[in-house]
């Protein structure tokens, strides 16, 4: 019987994931499927039921993570700890939900520029991928975070996630925010913001030491660029796409993610922009 697996969203046409699964999949010589399903939250309930006992597992992306989670007859702490999830894996009697996002967040700032542990970060923007960064940094120190968001209504989800955690979390508003003292102060920045939110403040939010921008297209943005000349690499969505991915694959297949072969893929996919270190 041939394994199936596929990302779920909407949208989801623009998805790298078949990409890396693909080569994964090549790589292992697994002669599995994997392909993408159109899927708004709403139905995640209906399509992660009616599937067929040689789906193994799903990927998932906005806006279908919550629900994911919902639909899981089991979780892990972390995606427990995040509130959603970006990974359904066949389990005995149901499906069980991960947060791969969490190794993506830290491999991306590890590999690219060295970030292994820290006490306080700076969080830009308080949407999906932000608790993740927060479960993220907090599993590896951090104990202080500011969150910088265009009106502290939107907080209420990091809020949440900081409280499960047991991480300070200091909300400020973009208007009040002294970009350069905060990320001068810090050990980690991590921005999920659209780069022309950052274009007007890059070089103060470069005084970071380490900086994570999870947009990647189009390329460079401001803040990256901030950050190059100051001669340091800044860590990218792209980057941390790949490192979400090894786990997914090594949930899904239950081997060893092909890293090398995954990482040259998404290089050729996406036209060899960025250099994905490992």
């Amino acid at each position: 019987m041939t394994r199936r697996a596929a990302v779920i969203g909407s949208p989801v046409a623009h998805s790298l994931s078949p990409v890396l699964h693909g080569a994964a999949f090549t790589a292992l010589g697994l002669d599995w499927s994997y392909t993408r399903v159109e899927c708004v939250a709403d139905d995640v309930p209906a399509l992660v039921g009616g599937l067929s006992p040689e789906w193994v597992g799903l990927s998932v992306t906005m806006p279908d993570k919550r629900a994911a989670l919902a639909v899981a007859t089991s979780a892990t702490s972390r995606a427990t700890l995040v509130g959603a999830a970006n990974t359904l894996v066949r389990a005995e009697g149901g499906w069980r939900a991960d947060c791969t996002d969490v190794d993506g967040v830290l491999g991306a700032l590890g590999a690219a520029c060295g970030f292994t542990s820290g006490t306080r970060a700076v969080l830009l923007g308080a949407g999906g991928t932000a608790t993740a960064a927060l479960v993220a940094l907090g599993s590896v120190g951090v104990r202080a975070v500011t969150l910088v968001v265009r009106s502290v209504s939107r907080a209420a989800e990091a809020e949440a996630c900081a409280a499960r955690l047991g991480v300070a979390l200091d909300v400020v508003t973009w208007d009040g925010a002294d970009f350069a003292a905060l990320a001068a102060s810090s050990d980690v920045l991590v921005s999920t913001v659209p780069p022309e939110a950052t274009g007007p403040v890059a070089d103060a939010l470069a005084e970071s030491p380490c900086v994570l921008d999870v947009v990647y297209h189009p390329w460079p943005t401001p803040l990256a660029s901030a950050v190059e000349k100051r001669g340091r690499t800044v860590a990218t969505g792209l980057d941390m796409l790949l490192h979400q991915a090894f786990g997914q694959c090594e949930q899904f297949t239950g081997l060893p993610a092909p890293r090398e072969e995954m990482r040259r893929a998404l290089r050729a996919a996406t036209g060899d922009v960025l250099p994905l270190p490992l």
